[in-house]
């Protein structure tokens, strides 16, 4: 009897060890597909995180863009306000030029007519641009100021956005370019009273110094 009992008790030990290896391989078999799973989304997240560093540099080249935009607006307004500059003073030179023009014409065409000679012709009967007209068609066009459209704010939010971040980060994505912009050509656009007007010459500017 007791051996029957002992070898009752073995197959009991041996149907439990095959159940409990049982148990041991399928824990094994889901952590073993744990970890591939942990794995798998880890190369998913490191994948996430190289994207997003994509898109912020992204961001931060558009900020730098817009800065870079505004910088060439300041050169753009500062060369506008000396062209204008040159062109009052430019006016007020062809006013003088016509002022001085003028009387000297009266007084030939009093001494042509003494003579029996027609007198000359007026500026603006030699050329259309030399009349007064003209210059006042002008006058309009570079008196007027364009005015600069406000930034909308979600596109303000996120550039200050991401200038914050810029700084946080300590770096640069983009150089900063140099922008050189000519002047644009200056045209008189305005005329002293009377039909006789004059553009601005060397023979003009001769005869004023």
């Amino acid at each position: 009897m007791a051996d029957e009992q002992e070898i009752m008790c073995k197959l009991e030990s041996i149907k439990e060890i095959r159940n409990k290896t049982l148990q041991m391989e399928k824990i094994k078999a889901r952590l073993k597909a744990e970890f591939e799973a942990l794995e798998s989304e880890e190369r998913h997240l490191k994948e996430y995180k190289q994207e997003m560093d994509l898109l912020l540099q992204e961001k931060m080249a558009h900020v730098e863009e817009l800065r870079l935009i505004h910088a060439d607006i300041n050169v753009m307004e500062n060369t506008i306000k000396q062209s204008e500059n040159d062109l009052n003073k430019l006016l007020e030179s062809t006013r003088r030029l016509h002022d001085e023009y003028k009387p000297l014409k009266e007084h030939v065409d009093a001494l042509r007519m003494t003579l029996g000679l027609q007198r000359l012709p007026d500026l603006c009967e030699e050329e259309e641009k030399l009349s007064l007209d003209y210059f006042e068609k002008q006058k309009a066009e570079w008196q007027t100021e364009p005015q600069e459209p406000p930034i909308p704010e979600s596109l303000a939010a996120a550039a200050a956005a991401a200038q914050q971040l810029q700084v946080a980060r300590k770096q640069d994505t983009r150089q900063t370019a140099t922008f050189r912009q000519q002047p644009p050509p200056m045209k008189v656009s305005e005329l002293g009273k009377g039909c006789g007007g004059s553009n601005v010459s060397s023979h003009g500017r001769a005869m004023e110094g």
